[in-house]
């Protein structure tokens, strides 16, 4: 396709800008061959004609898709042109923050006058291994491809690192320096990298400076080479320096400084060390003054030079020559303020006792006069004679600054060399890798000598790297095998030539200064006339007869001549020389010594000898008499031999290109000044690169990567089998220009711009897909909303006419209520006239008819009333007249009665004077009596219904009651003293009279006082009310508080429930820290063993002399920081002889290092326990006082509080006189050691039966009291329950009937609410306190217990054994109780370190004693056991003689002693035997020569821990220590071999973990401690160790394991590295959702899954290996979740480093990819049933970056949710990933800066780790669960396959 055919409407183009160097714009209409002008669109929203060239008829340059825009690699851009690579540095400075970008094999650096977190340990160890295509671009990227091709091609590497001051080479070098110092590592332990670091602050301080470009610019170059040996280790370095700009240490411009050091000494001046220096302020010296700038902001020169002299140090330069190079230096000062005075124009003097030179003269040791005379002299030599001349001031001050710089460049020259000295290594240097950092292309306003150097040698460097260039492109041609053609690129041979041929500028220069009367305009003129006008790349200027130009690859350049001959020259008179080499002060004289020897004046070679390069040069030879031609060699030609050097060593070595960009003269970071930086690429030759591949074919892509990509284009029946024809078939479509592009062997070549054709192509197409697709998806959204619109018609038709009919039936009915409304209306109206009328004539009738009525009734009424006045006056008359006749006839009655009643009277007198009437009357009397007994029973009966009313009396006051009762009682007096007299009879009725009047005041006063009553109880009841109300009232209150407590204590209970979460997890995370730290430790000293093993090889072999007899391995230390140690004696070699065992008498019982071990183990054990001791009766006595304290409070538990305490002080004392019994039974024991105290009957075993007796007593006792406890504090909770005071309703109305007073009840109830909280509060703090001192109790009893049951168990045990081995089974079990004392101690001290230190002295003291106890009993023993041995002998021989003299029956008669007589076991103990010289037969075959498969496959789990734990519990068993020790110390250091051996095969190490840990769990299973007994049978239980307690050995044996898992680890992250890149971000899983995006010159891997290439399959296919590889071992369930959560993490850290290294991954397709492979990684977990194992937490920050790349990233709320969902990143991550964020197709966007700068803001509060990159190497710490097995071991049998025949299972 031609060119001119992509402009078309709407093509964007680059046009000329004078302001932003180039502008987008965008064509308004198609361009036509012949048009001259474009109509063009900027995006400014103006519009342009723009003008084509008339004579080219160049169009402007196109602008590449926005989905190239920001590439890693300029090349990968289809356009290639000046205004592309400018906009994508812009783009990838400005908006990504990305500081590297590739240009085909340049790495472009832009200085981003910021500190960027990018170069970390982290990121080297990202980048370490790494290809370089496949990376973002860095500098450790190049270093790292360095690396790699040393290795892989056994070549030499340069890096070259070039570009103008302040771009930012020094720090370039610097950091590919320390990117090898890290990744390689130094051969030796000398550290040797850390010395090439050093160098670097020692090299900036004497040659860098202040610039106006920069504030530490490097005034000098230097090429270092770092060597290597065969291992690719750092073994040491060579520097070579070129062109110091020496006229810096004599002038500065303005604003600019003198170099470094002369700034730090000064600011030094003050330090003891540098009085004798005289310094002061830099402005005090003429030298340093002179730019008027002698600070750099932000830059402390007092800490640099303190850094200076570490470094020096670190180099092995000396105290005494640091103060050497500082005299001198200060020299250097104190010499520039030197002046002069003229005497007239041709001499000058120095003023007398010159103060400057006096202080220079004695720093340099020199004498004053003769310094002063040739300062201001010269020595002219002719043939004939030699004389003296005075000079003048100019010349006198010239030739002081000469002397100055010359003394200064000796300085820097002594201090390379002395740097390389340090740096050489005397191993062999196998490869090296050169760093030059060089300045590049220079132009000033004033360009000199210097620059014209630097412009020299930077021509030789752009001719280097276009040669290397075009070979690259030649090379890739070649390799495709397609043809091509001579690329024309510009060749800067001429400019070359120009400056170093024959009679070139060099060589005139030369010339004229051997001229006597040669000046700067002779040479100007003699330039002129050779080159001007005859050279095209010579120029002269137009106004100036003094300067000349030339033409340079980047630029022309004016240089001035004026100077040139002087700095040519560099002369220095020889007299000054000879003063300096005259001095006293040793070191000056060496600074001239080399003076013959030198080549450059910065020592080219300056450390004397040959440059570590594989192409050496050779030296050119010396002739007698040419030492002072060799001295007067000219600058220019010593730089030019140099850099001839520098090339041949160049060309000799792969070279790698940095170029340092400045991106603005001010200094402000991330800020891009266009025309600076287009300036800049001109100069560093990397717009030639794009020339020469734009010439060519830039663009390339594999045939797969083309098919995937363009795949949309093709149609289905092109697609053959065949991708490569495939792809032909479609270009010849595509593109007709066959030019366009070539096919080659596995990629397509295309021309500049064909990519960008096909990329139109390829988003027409899917634009077109993506029109049909919106055309399809809008029609059936139309007609699905016209269908629901016409639903909804229809509907709303239907409800209309249904609203009609409603109407019209309503119409209806209204009308027929209407009529029948008139029809009743009517009625109603002519009923209501009849109504009206009616009720009239009926209101008339009726007032009628009452008018009548009225007047009928009231006549009679009238006569009524008449009649009753007749009838009361007449029966008044008739009453008054009967009263009067009634009341005369009774009067006349009485008169008469009286009469007859006297006359009675006299008859009844005389009749009483006889007897016979007194009898009558007697017999009438007794009538009478009966008369009057009836009449008694009456009143009786009378009484009995007073007695009753009286009694409903009594029940209504109990007062009247009472009293009716004493009348009572007074009426039955008188009824009985009516019996006598009958006269008694009225004054009774008239008591009676009386008592009813009595009766009736007492009723009426009842009144009063129920009345009276009534009111104080309606009072009483107000009053109760009211109180009522202030109680519920307060009630209130009192439940608002206690709501108010509630919530109080629930938020204080959540408080602390939180606080003790965090402190909880603080703990675990410290725990953890405490356990990586542990295991780190562990890792680091399994590290250094086997290197101390490769050295003891390595020295072996070295030594090679075969050595008889038995050799001894070194001691198999723990690692828990020399706690538990053991020896190990176990030979090195299998064949060698084994020892004979010793006999009995000569057999050390203990190993001497584990005595003394322990033996410091017990000491620190009795010092802890001590300490611990003391703190716990401190506590107790605090305890004690605050009880004391409390008791001294009226409380009503006080005597039981005492009553507790006496007992718990009582249970104390008896555990104190147990403790004493134990301790004298173990002396009884100690003491006497022979058979037969042991035997029943015996005073020891008296005393032992005794002592079990009186224990088992006190046991009962102890039970008792126990029970006792308990039953009193379970009283003491019920008694003190918490009352509620406002509950007893009766109290209080009592309380109120009381108080009357309402303040008095505010006042109590105050008093009573503050009772109830002092009450509460007592009660929680006593509660809590019976509660602890409960626990305490149930603790110290518990404790009591157990040690009770192991002191019999140890008796018991004791009793078993045979009399030797009762002592070491006691000392053991000591030691046992010890350790776990001592644990429980620690424990308990946790919070106070200095108690448990001391109580670790005591325990250790107590140890000490035990030791040298055991000691004696040891030696006891021994003589016992011989005096036995003597006894056995003469027993033996008695026994014989006496045998023979005594018959048979004297035999049977005589008691037989009891012999031992083994029994014959017929079931299997679980015990395995073997002989001691089987031993390493046993760990040979059953460990060294085992393979894992076999085992695995055909027997069971964990067969060789089984049989090797067997085989120790026979040897507890018959209580062989030596044999235990022997066995296990074996063992572990043949899992060390095997390890070392096979360490890098995954089932060897997964075997030996799995069969360690079932060892460890079988030692913990069956060491008899109760905790790990739990889960034994009754048998299993039986099978428990008796005689050797192994913890030590067990914690041996965790570290081990600890080890094996760490190895473990490793094997997987060496496995799956390779795996997880490919299978988690290249390969594309869903097919067909990210397409490929055209790549560079550095390709990356292709993400199309090839036959090599991993996919997620390939990891989970691994994944199963490992899974299925340890659950065929018998691996811990715990120990595999252990091992699958450490591999998702390395899984989750590697892809999500790499993620955040590759901008080509940060796109929303391959977020959609991570996460599909993440939730295969879950479906794994989910089928192996290892969801709880903690694995999916490991990749929660890959799964949130997959995430954050598929959200929505515009607004503010997504920046909220994208703040809120990304919590386990960190803030540096997440801007890294939106800076990343790269569009694959058109259709999506980028991140804008200001959504970026949003989540910034939010995120600044956050508070995580600044760290960019996960640690991938972190390795998580490991735990070993308890895990016991329930395989007894009797049923266990040992396959023949194993060869262990010679052991039998017993």
């Amino acid at each position: 396709m031609a060119a001119s055919e992509l402009y078309t409407k709407f093509a964007r183009v680059w046009i000329p800008d004078p302001e932003e160097v180039w502008k987008s714009a965008e064509l308004l209409k198609d361009y036509k061959p012949g048009d001259k002008v474009l109509l063009l669109h900027l995006e400014e929203g103006k519009d342009l004609e723009y003008r084509l060239d008339p004579k080219t008829k160049e169009l402007p340059h196109l602008r590449n898709p926005d989905i190239l825009v920001g590439e890693n690699d300029l090349t990968a851009l289809s356009y290639l042109h000046e205004p592309a690579v400018l906009h994508n540095l812009r783009v990838r400075f400005i908006d990504s923050k990305l500081i590297y970008t590739y240009c085909g094999i340049v790495l472009v650096a832009i200085n981003p006058y910021e500190q960027l977190p990018i170069y970390g340990e982290d990121i080297i160890n990202a980048y370490s291994g790494q290809n370089m295509g496949d990376m973002d671009p860095h500098i450790f990227a190049v270093a790292e491809e360095a690396y790699k091709q040393m290795a892989r091609d056994e070549r030499n590497q340069s890096i070259i690192v070039s570009g103008e001051s302040g771009a930012g080479k020094t720090v370039s070098a610097k950091y590919a320096m320390r990117y090898f110092a890290t990744v390689s590592g130094s051969a030796s332990e000398a550290n040797v990298e850390e010395k090439v670091l050093a160098s670097n602050p020692i090299m900036e301080s004497i040659g860098n400076a202040k610039t106006t470009r920069n504030d530490n610019s490097s005034r000098f170059g230097k090429y270092i080479e770092i060597g290597f040996d065969k291992r690719y280790r750092i073994i040491g370095a060579n520097m070579r320096t070129y062109l110091l700009e020496k006229s810096r240490v004599v002038f500065q411009a303005e604003e600019e400084r003198n170099y470094h050091i002369f700034y730090q000494l000064c600011a030094s001046a003050k330090l003891p060390e540098f009085k004798m220096l005289r310094l002061g302020n830099a402005n005090n010296f003429h030298y340093t003054k002179q730019g008027g700038s002698p600070v750099i902001e932000g830059v402390d020169d007092t800490k640099e030079m303190a850094h200076t002299r570490q470094a020096c140090t670190l180099l092995g330069i000396s105290e005494s020559y640091q103060m050497g190079i500082f005299r001198i230096l200060a020299g250097i000062l104190h010499l520039g303020n030197v002046a002069f005075t003229s005497r007239d124009s041709d001499s000058c003097t120095i003023p007398p006792k010159h103060e400057p030179l006096s202080i220079f003269s004695d720093l340099m040791g020199v004498d004053y006069e003769e310094m002063c005379h040739w300062l201001c002299h010269r020595k002219l030599a002719t043939a004939a004679e030699t004389y003296i001349k005075p000079i003048s001031k100019l010349q006198a001050t010239n030739a002081r600054d000469a002397l100055a710089k010359h003394i200064y460049a000796k300085l820097f020259s002594w201090i390379v060399d002395h740097v390389n000295q340090a740096l050489h290594s005397a191993v062999k240097q196998h490869s090296f890798i050169g760093v030059l950092d060089i300045y590049g292309f220079e132009t000033f306003e004033i360009n000199s000598f210097e620059q014209f150097c630097i412009n020299y040698a930077n021509e030789k460097l752009q001719q280097q790297f276009n040669m290397h260039v075009f070979k690259l492109e030649q090379e890739e041609y070649m390799k495709e095998q397609i043809p091509w053609t001579l690329i024309d690129f510009y060749d800067n041979q001429p400019c070359i030539n120009l400056i170093e041929s024959k009679l070139g500028i060099l060589d005139l220069l030369d010339e004229e200064c051997k001229m006597p009367k040669g000046t700067d305009d002779t040479w100007a003129q003699k330039l002129y006339n050779t080159h001007l006008n005859k050279c095209t790349l010579f120029e002269k200027p137009r106004l100036s007869n003094k300067a000349f130009i030339i033409q340079h690859f980047a630029d022309k350049v004016e240089y001035q001549c004026e100077g040139f001959l002087e700095k040519n020259k560099d002369t220095v008179f020889e007299e000054q020389i000879k003063v300096l080499k005259s001095s006293k002060f040793k070191m000056l004289p060496e600074l001239f010594q080399d003076d013959e020897k030198v080549i450059s004046p910065t020592s080219a070679t300056s450390s004397g000898r040959t440059p570590l390069t594989r192409t050496p040069v050779k030296p050119t030879k010396g002739r007698p008499g040419q030492t002072a031609k060799e001295h007067k060699k000219t600058v220019g030609h010593q730089f030019r031999n140099s850099l001839h050097l520098l090339m041949e060593t160049l060309n000799a070595t792969t070279p790698h290109y940095v170029r340092c960009i400045k991106p603005n003269d001010f200094k402000f970071p991330f800020t891009f000044d266009e025309k600076r930086a287009v300036q800049q690429l001109r100069a560093c030759g990397v717009l030639e690169t794009i020339r020469i591949s734009a010439a060519g074919f830039p663009s390339r892509w594999t045939y797969q990567e083309f098919f995937s990509r363009y795949r949309v284009l093709m149609k289905q029946k092109d697609v053959l089998s065949d991708r490569k024809q495939t792809c032909k078939n479609v270009l010849e479509k595509l593109i007709v220009d066959k030019d366009k592009y070539q096919f080659g062997k596995t990629k397509i070549f295309f021309r500049a711009g064909q990519v960008a054709y096909l990329e139109k192509l390829r988003a027409d197409k899917l634009r077109a897909a993506c029109i049909r697709i919106q055309k399809t998806i809008r029609g059936w959204l139309l007609r699905k909303k016209y269908l629901r619109v016409r639903k909804a018609a229809i509907v709303v038709q239907r409800y209309v006419r249904g609203y009609q009919a409603r109407c019209y039936a309503k119409f209806l009915r209204r009308t027929k209520a209407a009529t029948i409304i008139q029809k009743y209306w009517r009625m109603y109206i002519v009923r209501k006239r009849y109504k009206i009328r009616r009720s009239a004539t009926i209101v008339l009738q009726s007032y009628l008819r009452g008018y009548l009525a009225r007047n009928r009734y009231r006549k009679m009424l009238r006569e009524h009333k008449a009649v009753i006045i007749q009838k009361w006056v007449r029966g008044w008359l008739a009453r008054t007249h009967y009263k009067r006749s009634t009341h005369a006839i009774i009067y006349l009655q009485c008169c008469f009665r009286r009469m007859m009643a006297k006359r009675e009277l006299k008859k009844l007198k005389i009749e009483a004077r006889s007897v016979e009437r007194y009898k009558k009357l007697h017999i009438g009397m007794e009538n009478k009596i009966m008369q009057l007994q009836r009449k008694v029973d009456e009143q009786n009966k009378d009484y009995k219904c007073l007695m009753e009313k009286l009694t409903n009396l009594e029940g209504i006051y109990n007062s009247e009651t009472e009293k009716l009762r004493s009348d009572l009682e007074r009426l039955q007096l008188s009824e009985e003293e009516a019996k006598i007299a009958t006269g008694r009879v009225l004054s009774l009725q008239e008591e009676i009279g009386k008592l009813r009047k009595d009766l009736e005041q007492t009723q009426s006063e009842k009144k009063s006082i129920e009345e009276r009553a009534d009111r104080y109880k309606q009072e009483t009841e107000q009053l109760v009310s009211n109180l009522k109300e202030e109680n519920t009232l307060l009630k209130q209150e009192k439940e608002a508080l206690n709501h108010l407590i509630v919530e109080q204590a629930k938020e204080m209970t959540e408080t602390m429930e939180k606080k003790l979460v965090e402190e909880t997890k603080q703990l675990e995370l410290d725990l953890n820290d405490e356990r990586l730290r542990y295991q780190n430790l562990l890792n680091e000293f399994s590290r250094l063993e086997e290197r101390y093993d490769d050295l003891k090889e390595e020295m072996t072999l070295m030594v090679n002399v075969p050595k008889p007899g038995h050799k001894r391995t070194d001691s198999t230390h723990s690692s828990n920081e020399s706690e538990y140690t053991f020896s190990s004696e176990i030979a090195e070699t299998e064949d060698m002889p084994l020892r004979t065992e010793e006999p009995s008498e000569k057999r050390v019982p203990l190993d001497m290092s584990l005595f003394l071990k322990l033996q410091k183990r017990v000491t620190e054990l009795e010092q802890e326990k001590q300490v611990m001791q003391d703190e716990l009766d401190r506590k107790e006595e605090q305890v004690l006082r605050s009880k004391a304290k409390e008791e001294e409070r009226p409380q009503i538990r006080g005597a039981e509080l005492e009553y507790e305490s006496l007992k718990r002080q009582e249970l104390e004392s008896e555990n104190k006189k147990l403790k004493n019994e134990l301790n004298e039974l173990r002396k009884a024991l100690s003491e006497k050691s022979a058979p037969e105290v042991t035997a029943p009957g015996a005073p020891a075993y008296r005393v032992l039966m005794e002592q079990l007796t009186s224990v088992s007593e006190e046991l009962d006792v102890r039970k008792e009291e126990v029970l006792i406890l308990r039953s009193q504090l379970v009283s003491q909770k019920e008694a003190i329950q918490p009352k509620n005071t406002m509950t007893d309703s009766t109290i209080l109305l009592e309380d109120v009937q009381k108080m009357k007073d309402k303040g008095e009840i505010a006042q109590a109830y105050i008093g009573l609410k503050e009772t109830n909280k002092l009450l509460e509060s007592q009660l929680q703090s006593q509660k809590r306190s019976h509660e602890n001192e409960a626990e305490a109790l149930r603790g110290e009893i518990q404790s009591l217990k157990e040690e009770n049951n192991r002191q019999q168990q140890l008796l018991a045990q004791n009793l078993q054994l045979p009399p030797e081995a009762r002592i070491e089974a006691s000392l053991q079990h000591e030691i046992t109780r010890l350790t776990n004392e001592n644990l429980y101690f620690e424990e308990l001290y946790a919070d106070d370190p200095k108690k448990y230190q001391s109580y670790r002295i005591s325990l250790y003291k107590r140890m000490i004693d035990l030791m040298e106890q055991l000691e004696k009993q040891d030696k006891t023993v021994r003589k016992l056991k011989k005096q036995l041995k003597v006894f056995a002998k003469k027993i033996g021989e008695l026994e014989v003689g006496q045998m023979e003299n005594i018959s048979p029956g004297q035999i049977i008669d005589e008691p037989i002693r009891p012999v031992n007589i083994p029994r014959k076991e017929k079931d299997f103990q679980g015990m395995l035997e073997y002989k001691k010289e089987d031993e390493q037969k046993l760990v040979k075959n059953l460990i060294l020569e085992l393979k894992p498969r076999g085992v695995a496959v055909n027997l069971i789990p964990g067969l060789p821990a089984y049989i090797l734990f067997m085989c120790v519990r026979h040897a507890d068993y018959l209580n062989d220590d030596q044999k235990v020790r022997s066995l296990l110390t074996s063992t572990i250091n043949s899992i060390k071999k095997v390890l070392k051996k096979r360490g890098d095969d995954f089932e060897t190490v997964s075997f030996w973990l799995s069969n360690t840990c079932r060892f460890l769990h079988c030692l913990k299973q069956y060491s008899g401690e109760e905790g790990f007994m739990k889960h034994n049978t009754s048998r299993q239980n039986e099978h428990c160790l008796t005689n050797f307690d192994l913890a030590e050995y067990r914690q041996v044996l965790s570290d081990l394991a600890i080890q094996i898992y760490q190895q473990l680890v490793r094997v997987l992250e060496n496995i799956l590295q390779p795996m997880i890149v490919s299978g988690m971000l290249e390969h594309e899983t869903i097919q067909g959702v990210s397409g490929v995006k055209p790549t560079g010159l550095r390709k990356r891997t292709s993400s199309i899954a090839d036959e090599g290439t991993y996919t997620l399959d390939s990891i989970l296919r691994q994944l199963n290996s490992f899974h299925s590889v340890m659950c065929q071992h018998g691996t811990d369930p715990e120990l595999i979740k252990q091992v699958v959560r450490q591999m998702f993490y390395v899984v989750g850290a590697v892809t999500l480093n790499n993620l955040l290294l590759r901008k080509d991954m940060c796109s929303w397709s391959k977020g959609m990819q991570i996460r599909y492979n993440v939730s295969q990684l879950e479906e794994w977990l989910r089928d192996k049933n290892l969801m709880n194992s903690g694995a999916k937490e490991t990749l929660e920050p890959l799964i949130q970056a997959a995430q954050l790349l598929q959200v929505k990233k515009k607004t503010d709320d997504d920046a909220e949710a994208i703040c809120s969902m990304c919590s386990a990143l960190t803030t540096a991550q997440i801007v890294k990933v939106l800076n990343l964020y790269t569009p694959v197709n058109e259709f999506e966007e980028r991140v804008s800066v200001s959504f970026i700068r949003t989540i910034q803001m939010r995120l600044r509060d956050r508070k995580d780790s600044p760290q960019l990159l996960m640690d991938a190497k972190h390795i998580f710490p490991v735990t070993f669960p308890f895990n016991p097995s329930s395989l007894a071991l009797e049923t266990i049998q040992i396959p023949a396959s194993l060869g262990l025949g010679f052991i039998s299972r017993v």
